[in-house]
């Protein structure tokens, strides 16, 4: 194989599904770290399993492969301020056996200065479709945003008028809309215009994820999730 061909291959990308979960990534950030579980699979030294789709199956917490991915890609640990699960991602980190990531969750150091918070935007889209329609039929869209940070969500609210006869679910904390088989397309396009605008807002992608289920006979339901961050500085009382 000449060097065109291997850089080629190292860079192709490769998807994997987790606990059901879908991550794609390219191989070069898989085999970072030769001596962890994941380059060794991916050099060939362990057997591997795919799904009905052809993806490569690993039977571990597909929630949290999120944070190993992103450690793999940036060879840095970053997680929620208000992350709670750091025994089960230690757990996680042992099991794909990536040494510096183990150090990394046995000594952690402070995602920002004491006076910095992170805000955190959720942004998910489900789509909920028909298994028996070909091609493929929508049956319904839901877009939703979910953050502690009221401001986004009332220029949201002001600014996305046009979309205001799907908007159907307002909390304290969210903003949803609804789209039918008729009309699924504009989700598309609000999608769009919320990652600017979310993102013009000062907060920048952290990850994404894809997750595949299904909760009924004559149904697939589809599931795309974006997290925003952006640092914040703490006010006093």
């Amino acid at each position: 194989m000449d060097n065109g061909d291997w850089g080629h291959r190292m860079t192709t990308p490769v998807t994997l599904n987790v606990g059901g979960h879908l991550y794609t990534t390219s191989l070069s950030t898989l085999q970072r770290y030769p001596d962890s579980m994941l380059g060794a699979m991916f050099r060939g030294d362990f057997p591997t399993t795919r799904d009905s789709h052809g993806n490569y199956f690993i039977d571990r917490d597909g929630t949290l492969f999120r944070y190993i991915l992103n450690f793999l890609r940036t060879s840095e640990l970053t997680l929620p301020v208000d992350f709670t699960e750091t025994d089960l991602l230690r757990k996680e980190a042992d099991f794909y056996q990536i040494e510096p990531l183990i150090q990394c969750l046995n000594d952690p150091k402070p995602l920002y200065p004491p006076d910095i918070f992170e805000q955190v935007v959720e942004l998910s889209s489900t789509r909920k479709l028909s298994k028996y329609s070909n091609p493929v039929a929508v049956i319904i869209t839901q877009l939703t945003i979910t953050t502690k940070v009221h401001a986004l969500l009332e220029g949201i609210s002001n600014n996305f008028t046009k979309w205001n006869k799907h908007m159907m679910d307002t909390r304290d904390c969210q903003v949803s809309f609804t789209f039918g088989p008729c009309d699924y397309h504009q989700e598309v396009s609000l999608r769009v215009h919320l990652m600017d605008y979310i993102m013009k807002q000062g907060f920048t992608i952290r990850n994404t994820r894809v997750h595949h289920m299904s909760e009924r006979a004559n149904e697939n339901t589809v599931e795309h999730h974006w997290t925003f961050c952006r640092p914040a500085h703490k006010v006093e009382d």
